[in-house]
């Protein structure tokens, strides 16, 4: 590569030469025609394009959509690797699925003393209306994104949990689709562990999950906010692989006790609804009146085991940066083991030793909202400027339980394809994990995003980063 990183590369090591997992890659790599790549790089943008893969951007005056771009050399991670991986995943939603339960009934955590009873207070995606009610099948967090980043050979952190609505399975399908179409022989070469049948996977898993009212097979259906959703795509990608309905609010509503679905030949219940409207618009008899997006009297349906929603409402909790903080009490609470998986250094704003320690090095921490996301409402102190960094520490002082700061980690790198060759560029990973009630499966690999301007730690597509397809390496 021709830019040099003080950072752990995952493709070449400090003296300069490959790391196993990308041999054969590299081999494949040496061996092209600079004029074939930069040609095929060419051809990867323009397949995005007439397949659609957009976000949509808000608050801006340019072009509503944009383009997500889309690297073409993979990020590659060996069998043994994965296998550590997988493990703390697994570990960590077994954890995050008792721990809903527990916060919706008896509350143990917080009665042992390892959970603050105020971090629930304060917390505005905890419902009061789940208290008492166990989902079908026991199960909250149908669909879990976890994300990680790495810092050496064996070095893997969790930065965030995704329990809510995690978005990106669909970039994760389409990028090893387009590989696949690119590099057929490729994929001869090298042995890879497969991620399209997640589609499949997802609907039998939901499926499974089913209230036990349901007669034969049960009917799934996608429910999207509609098309100006900025994830709009994925919702409708993933109801035409799944086989499923793609649903808006107005084509529910509630029929004899059952949430029905409109259709040529009148109304069908639904008996599982993989939603992605947030809880807040879900029932506008429960929650937000004004709410045009979701189903009028579905949580009733719900407490009364008519439905099943993916992911259960509440779950929104575990997102929350504050409880984050405390997920290594929570995995040990749940499991009685140590996190296999750490958590990043993390400093409550909200605890006034912790709150000294950040407004004295603002410089050198990132600092997140606690309800934030998509890279938005952060602050990047080495990246940032004096007047920015003074600016932000007044919101700070002014609120500080709503900030967790971080120190700012040596993520890795791995390469990206440009015109004067391969050059590094900081990556996270988000694996996609489904839930039933008696699996937990993980995809192998699942979504690289990378971060395309040189230096920069945001990879959020809304910040200007990109993609990459995930390589798990069959043994």
């Amino acid at each position: 590569m021709n830019e040099s990183s003080e950072n752990f590369d995952e493709m070449q090591a400090g003296d300069g030469t490959v790391r196993k997992a990308y041999e054969d890659y590299n081999t494949w790599y040496q061996a092209q025609d600079a004029r074939f790549l930069k040609r095929k790089h060419k051809d990867a943008e323009h397949s995005f394009r007439r397949t659609g893969i957009t976000f949509n951007v808000y608050g801006e005056d340019e072009a509503e959509e944009r383009l997500i771009p889309f690297d073409m050399v993979p990020r590659i991670i060996d069998a043994n690797e994965w296998r550590k991986v997988s493990r703390g995943i697994e570990q960590r939603v077994s954890a995050l699925n008792a721990f809903m339960h527990d916060l919706y009934h008896r509350q143990e955590i917080v009665r042992a003393g390892r959970l603050p009873e105020s971090i629930l207070r304060n917390n505005d995606a905890w419902l009061p209306h789940m208290v008492g009610f166990t989902p079908p099948g026991g199960v909250y967090t149908h669909i879990v994104g976890i994300d990680l980043v790495r810092t050496g050979p064996d070095e893997f952190f969790v930065l965030e949990d995704n329990a809510r609505t995690p978005s990106g399975v669909s970039y994760m399908l389409e990028n090893r689709e387009t590989m696949m179409q690119m590099f057929p022989e490729l994929f001869m070469q090298v042995g890879i562990e497969e991620v399209s049948n997640y589609p499949r996977r997802l609907a039998k898993s939901l499926a499974a999950c089913a209230p036990k009212m349901t007669e034969g097979r049960p009917t799934v259906a996608v429910l999207t906010p509609g098309i100006y959703n900025s994830a709009y795509f994925e919702h409708a990608f993933l109801a035409d692989q799944m086989g499923a309905e793609l649903v808006e609010g107005t084509d529910l509503r509630v029929v004899d006790g059952r949430v029905a679905m409109r259709t040529t030949h009148g109304y069908k219940p639904v008996d599982v609804i993989y939603r992605r409207v947030d809880d807040e618009y879900l029932d506008p008899l429960t929650f937000n009146p004004d709410s045009v997006l979701g189903v009028p009297g579905i949580m009733d349906v719900y407490r009364s085991g008519g439905i099943t929603i993916a992911n259960a409402p509440g779950t929104g909790v575990a997102d929350d940066k504050a409880i984050y903080s405390f997920m290594p009490e929570i995995v040990e609470f749940y499991t009685g083991e140590k996190p296999l998986l750490p958590n990043v250094q993390t400093f409550r704003c909200s605890e006034e030793e912790d709150r000294k320690y950040v407004l004295d090095n603002l410089e050198e921490l990132v600092v997140k909202e606690v309800h934030g996301s998509g890279g938005y409402g952060m602050l990047i102190g080495p990246a940032a400027t004096r007047a920015e960094i003074e600016e932000f520490r007044k919101k700070l002082e002014a609120k500080p339980d709503g900030y967790i700061a971080q120190p700012t980690l040596s993520l890795s790198t791995c390469p990206i394809f440009t015109k004067k060759g391969l050059a590094p560029r900081h990556v996270d990973l988000r694996p996609f994990v489904l839930v039933s009630p008696d699996n937990i499966e993980i995809t192998p690999g699942g979504l690289t995003r990378v971060a395309l301007k040189k230096g920069s730690l945001v990879v959020n597509s809304s910040q200007g980063g990109g993609t990459k397809d995930t390589w798990v390496l069959k043994d």
